[in-house]
């Protein structure tokens, strides 16, 4: 018996592809006798691939646990039956919950599931929880190849299905409640239809959306309520029609909310754990209609525990690798028997849940004893070498004018096993994020990821201390401190943890946002920062597909993007979404300019999303690299002065380093240059994903040391994959001494504001993160006087202006006549920051638009790139036309973009149409087929340098002896198949081309083109090129001192192919020959 992978070379090519592709997951282990190759191949394709299935009866029981949207079940119709409350539940009972973040969240509390179970001991009930964040009736975006709602109720053989939607939908407005009505009657006729349990119709039960409250930040009733009640009302007029049941949770939800004196959600719109309890009892009510029992907190505890092993199961990190185009290779052992696996954890948990109702005693172990181990998976490649810390230390390769140490290792403190993400506190102590659960968590393992805290006590560059501030994370790929605690990224939330009662843990743990992409675990939330003006943003990357419920309607974007958020008005933005891969890494200059990987110059993506789920245009021409996860600027004072405002970072592909670059400011945005390296290692096992400053002027490495580097290269279980190794490297430029910091932590906002006079970027930056916590109306009064005293004749005074815009905004304050003042400035930095803010200060003046079009007419680029990026949140018609105007000033690269996405931006798209465009504004038409050409060339010169990169191209320069009609090579030499790079140019006054034919067919060519002189339209055109398919490629007809580069590949047949002039006449002279060997 022989693996298939070892003869699928000799299969059709049809079946070959197929298993290759990986369409169905079978690659891994089929194994067929070594006769069976010696049939003749007359079966179809497709007969030979069934026969392949059949003979792997492993590969059989795992594809059964397989949710494809390309081949998962889907249900047969049946009759509908009404659906009246009280429903009685009848035993075993398969339960599906569907529908908005309102039951996403759910699963988190359990409260509800707790009671039904109570309420039913003898039952059996099976409840399963298929909600996903901001899912309409109509708007379900899933992974690629992810089996939809239909698909998983079938699986789950759904007989009951209670679905909670609305809230999302009322964002459209009342007037969009007839379209809500129709698309809902028909969504509800399609769900009542179908037999999910193979047998009958399910009961269907619809649930309107809560009402809002009013809360701190955002007053959330005032803003939805109205059109929330008009479509619970639409809701239940529909469920009658239907005859399917209807919860009405608005009225009882607004009631609690005036009856309680404390909040029932954590943000005007989702609800606490105590506004879950309050659901819960409504739901149970509603559903049996009878009074819900006490609640057990057992049983509680066993329905949460029960609602994360499924949930592991049905929205797995990584589902690109699971279901998408990233499966072929390791997918089906990565995955199937672990979807398996957690099946079966499911079920055994909800045995526990069963006997706990019953008023049995069972173990808190649960008995996971029928889970089997998971099959080994392939290790296809070699890992790289590991190395000890001192080891690796000897491997670098220094730039002589710095020192590299060790400020902590996994031999100290085995707590930094595969840390990912520094940040540093106001008491001068390095925060870690580590992962050893990354990429993600398998069956019968708990998540059990940190944040560690690394303290340096007698300040000698080495780390003396770790303690572990949080524990049983998920992944923490991202986190930053704010509002007293932290924000961590674990997907598909981001998590606010704090501690609350001062032990040094972390005691408190919210979502305040969950929706997030899973697609691809090292793609996902990540790059937390605060910007300069106070907001926190973050980014994903390629493959994901993100749709988070706010109190301001549902915020969605497909395949990467940034994010910004206002905790304290709890306000999620999109922007900047365009196609992009490994894009780790952010930092912002001193005059606030927004520096990333994908792109470098982030600040010109910063337009709002265009309408989902389109995407702004790639960033062509512009510098954008993947592999980079960090940078700082050097301003620290203890570094030489001649590398002062130069920038370092650092990158894990394609090599592995630490970099020095210039950062240079040109016409229409920056671009960096690299100068050299700091760090390079030949040790491909340094992955260095973090950099940042310490207090002290030092700058740390943040080190994911591991021998296995990426997804797609191996397999996501590879045994190889380090778990314990962790490194931080110091760097110091030699004889350098550390640096006093100021005082931070609990600092008054008097020193606070001081230090934003500092040079050092990090020391702003950790102070305004202090300040930001301080009362307003306190902060504002200290400000409003430290303006006053700044001094004009400062080099940096238009910095402090800055500095101060910043703080207003910081704490949600505004300053317009000092905004006016820098608007106004003769610095085109600082009227580029001033110009920024009038994204969320235009509304507060009285003369915004005069402003925005002053700063849209600005001589400098930079400003008028931060105008054009305004007007798309401005979002108003007089923005849209001062926009629109902006193609007349001269623009390129980043201000071509900012002015293109702009446009494209879905509040700008209010005012013009795609379909009507050359019509409505030709103006807006010219700058779009501008970029298309663009675009065009850009995807042509990839596809070129491509071509070029090929280890045996053939590069040949041919061209024309001037006054002599003839070319300068007749002979070209070549092998079959070879790529060949042909280069012509024509010096001679006379128009010339160069046309590469068949053998035998020159002659035939040539008259042909000697007839087109006669042609009128050739000769007006002047190509004089037969339209011939013996023509196997060609240039245009070229003038004098023009050039045109051909890429083709050499015939496959050996022969003499001749090429010629095909300007009538010249061909009988201007020939040669191409020699096929």
């Amino acid at each position: 018996m022989i693996k298939i992978s070892v003869f699928i070379e000799f299969l059709p090519r049809q079946v070959s592809n197929i298993l290759l592709m990986n369409e169905y997951p079978y690659n891994l282990h089929l194994l067929i006798s070594p006769k069976f190759l010696k049939m003749k191949f007359f079966l179809s394709s497709f007969t030979f691939l069934a026969l392949c299935i059949q003979a792997s009866g492993e590969s059989d029981d795992y594809q059964k646990y397989a949710m494809f949207a390309q081949n998962a079940e889907r249900a047969k119709p049946a009759n509908p039956i009404k659906t009246e409350l009280p429903l009685k539940l009848f035993k075993n009972a398969r339960i599906a919950l569907i529908g908005n973040t309102l039951f996403d969240r759910l699963r988190n509390f359990g409260h509800f599931e707790a009671l039904l179970q109570q309420g039913h001991p003898n039952h059996q009930l099976i409840l399963r929880n298929l909600a996903w964040s901001a899912d309409e009736i109509d708007l379900q975006p899933r992974p690629d190849n992810f089996a939809d709602t239909n698909q998983h109720l079938t699986a789950m053989k759904a007989d009951i299905i209670i679905a909670a939607f609305g809230y999302n939908e009322s964002f459209a407005g009342v007037e969009k409640i007839p379209d809500f009505e129709i698309k809902l009657r028909e969504y509800l006729s399609s769900l009542k239809s179908s037999a999910y349990n193979g047998i009958s119709a399910p009961n269907v039960i619809l649930v309107s959306p809560i009402a809002n409250e009013n809360i701190k930040g955002v007053d959330a009733g005032n803003l939805n309520n109205r059109q929330l009640l008009a479509y619970t009302n639409a809701m239940q007029k529909i469920c009658a029609i239907e005859e399917v049941g209807f919860i009405d949770c608005f009225i009882p939800i607004s009631k609690s909310m005036k009856d309680t004196k404390g909040n029932l959600t954590i943000n005007g719109c989702h609800l606490n754990e105590f506004g879950y309890l309050q659901l819960a009892k409504i739901l149970y009510e509603g559903l049996t209609g009878n009074t819900s029992p006490p609640l057990n907190q057992d049983v509680r505890a066993a329905v949460i525990e029960k609602n994360t092993q499924h949930f592991y199961r049905y929205r797995p990190l990584n589902t690109f690798y699971y279901t998408g185009g990233r499966r072929g290779k390791y997918g089906y052992l990565d995955f199937l028997p672990a979807m398996k696996n957690f099946d079966l954890m499911t079920s055994n948990r909800d045995q526990r849940i069963h006997r706990l109702v019953k008023g049995e005693n069972p173990s808190p172990i649960i008995d996971d004893s029928n889970v089997p181990p998971l099959p080994e998976t392939q290790q296809s490649r070699g890992a790289n070498q590991w190395m000890n810390p001192q080891q690796e230390l000897d491997a670098f390769e220094i730039d002589p004018r710095f020192e590299v140490s060790l400020f902590a290792s996994e031999e100290e403190f085995p707590d930094i096993a595969c840390p990912i993400q520094m940040r540093w506190d106001s008491q001068g102590r390095m925060w870690v994020s580590c992962s050893t659960t990354y990429p993600h968590v398998y069956p019968g393992q708990s998540p059990n990821d940190k944040i560690v805290i690394l303290e340096d006590i007698d300040k000698d560059g080495k780390a003396d201390k770790c303690s572990v501030w949080a524990e049983g994370l998920n992944v923490p790929l991202s986190f930053e401190f704010g509002n007293g605690g932290v924000y961590v990224s674990e997907e598909p939330h981001m998590t606010f943890l704090k501690d609350t009662d001062g032990d040094g843990k972390a005691d408190l743990r919210e979502i305040p946002l969950t929706g997030f992409g899973c697609e691809d675990s090292h793609h996902a939330l990540h790059d937390f920062a605060w910007t300069p003006d106070g907001d926190l943003i973050f980014r994903e990357s390629i493959f994901h597909h993100s749709q988070v419920e706010t109190p301001y309607g549902p915020v969605r974007q497909k395949n990467s993007g940034w994010f910004a958020w206002e905790p304290k008005q709890h306000r999620l933005t999109s922007f900047g979404s365009h196609p992009s891969t490994n894009p780790w890494g952010v930092t912002f200059d001193e005059w606030g300019n927004h520096v990333a990987s994908y792109p470098i110059f982030a600040s010109a993506h910063h337009a709002l999303d265009p309408p989902y789920p389109e995407q702004h245009p790639r960033p062509n021409g512009m510098q954008a690299y993947s592999g980079v996860c960090g940078q700082e600027f050097i301003d620290f004072p203890n570094w030489p002065d001649e590398l002062q405002g130069m920038m370092v970072k650092v990158r894990y592909k394609p090599t592995n380093r630490v970099e020095l670059l210039e950062w240079n400011e040109y016409e229409y945005g920056y671009e960096e240059k690299y100068i050299s390296d700091i760090i390079f290692s030949k040790n491909l096992s340094f992955i260095p994903v973090d950099l940042r400053y310490g207090p002290r002027g030092a700058m740390y490495v943040c080190d994911w040391y591991n021998p296995v580097k990426g997804h797609a290269q191996y397999s996501l279980r590879d045994e190889r994959r380090d778990r314990i190794s962790g490194r931080i490297w110091r760097i110091m430029p030699k004889h350098a001494e550390p640096v006093s910091p100021p005082k931070i932590h609990k600092a008054s906002i008097g020193e606070l504001l001081d230090i934003l006079k500092r040079k050092e970027y990090r020391y702003r930056y950790w102070a305004k993160r202090e300040l930001r916590e301080k009362n307003p109306k306190i902060a504002k009064r200290e400000i409003d006087k430290w303006v006053e005293k700044l001094n004009p004749q400062d080099p940096r005074y238009r910095n402090h202006q800055l500095e101060a815009i910043w703080a207003y905004r910081n704490l949600d304050l505004t300053n317009i006549p000092l905004l006016r003042n820098l608007l106004n400035s003769d610095n085109h930095y600082a009227r580029a920051a001033a110009t920024k803010q009038l994204r969320y200060w235009h509304g507060n003046t009285k003369d915004g638009n005069k402003l925005l079009e002053q700063a849209a007419k600005d001589p400098n680029g930079l400003v008028r790139m931060e105008a054009a990026i305004a007007c798309s949140y401005i979002g108003t018609k007089e923005a849209f036309n001062i926009l629109k105007q902006m193609n007349e000033l001269p623009n390129e690269k980043h201000l071509n973009y900012a002015i293109i996405t702009a446009l494209g931006s879905h509040k700008m798209r209010n005012f013009w149409d795609p379909k009507t465009v050359e019509v409505d504004h030709p103006e807006i038409a010219t700058i779009l087929n501008k970029n298309k050409r663009k675009e065009k060339e850009a995807e042509i010169s990839k596809k070129n340098s491509k071509f070029d990169r090929q280890r045996n191209l053939l590069k040949v320069k041919v061209k024309c002896l001037k006054e002599r009609m003839l070319f300068d090579l007749e002979t070209i030499s070549a092998k079959k198949g070879q790529p060949i790079r042909l280069e012509f140019y024509n010096p001679d006054a006379t128009p010339h081309n160069f046309v590469l034919v068949q053998p035998g067919s020159l002659e035939e060519i040539g008259q042909a083109a000697n007839l087109m002189a006669t042609d009128p339209n050739a000769a007006k055109t002047g190509q004089f090129i037969p339209d011939s398919k013996k023509i196997i490629v060609h240039t245009k007809m070229l003038k004098q001192e023009e050039k045109e580069t051909l890429r083709f590949n050499a015939p496959k047949q050996p022969g003499e192919y001749p090429y010629m002039c095909t300007f009538p006449g010249h061909w009988t002279i201007m020939k040669g020959t191409l020699v096929v060997k």
